[in-house]
């Protein structure tokens, strides 16, 4: 399994080794964290789109929920810097610290993208194993 993440991703940004290496880091593992991985990433920029309309029309509340969501499906794939830009954000939010929103909003939409751009080189890396593991 130890070829499963040839990869050499930027420091969290994006790593599944510890969740592969808590469910087994077998095939059967492999194939359920690729499910897991596409399925969080499935919306793609969407929840920037819905919470990006909630911030222009000022409803912080639903914003943050968008944000606090988006924290806990993401960060469990290592997404540290991710996990780190929401928080901060967030936090903007809820106190409404208007003038940092635009650039924290900002950063964090770059962290999701690198989060998107690594899960999906990821996936493509594991895609003869993970196919192999479905028909087994």
């Amino acid at each position: 399994m130890s070829e499963a993440n040839p990869l050499h991703p930027e420091e969290g940004i994006f790593s599944v080794d510890v969740l592969l290496k808590y469910m087994g880091n077998d095939d059967k593992a492999l194939g359920i964290v690729s499910k897991i991985v596409r399925d969080a990433c499935a919306p793609g920029m969407a929840p920037f789109e819905a919470a990006a309309a909630a911030l222009r029309e000022q409803r912080y509340t639903d914003a943050g929920k968008v944000f606090h969501s988006l924290r806990g499906s993401i960060g469990t794939l290592g997404a540290k810097r991710l996990v780190s830009a929401s928080l901060k954000l967030e936090q903007a939010i809820a106190e409404r610290q208007e003038a940092h929103i635009p650039s924290l909003f900002a950063a964090l939409e770059s962290e999701y993208q690198l989060v998107l751009r690594d899960a999906a080189a990821w996936l493509r890396s594991i895609a003869p194993q993970d196919g192999q593991a479905a028909q087994a």
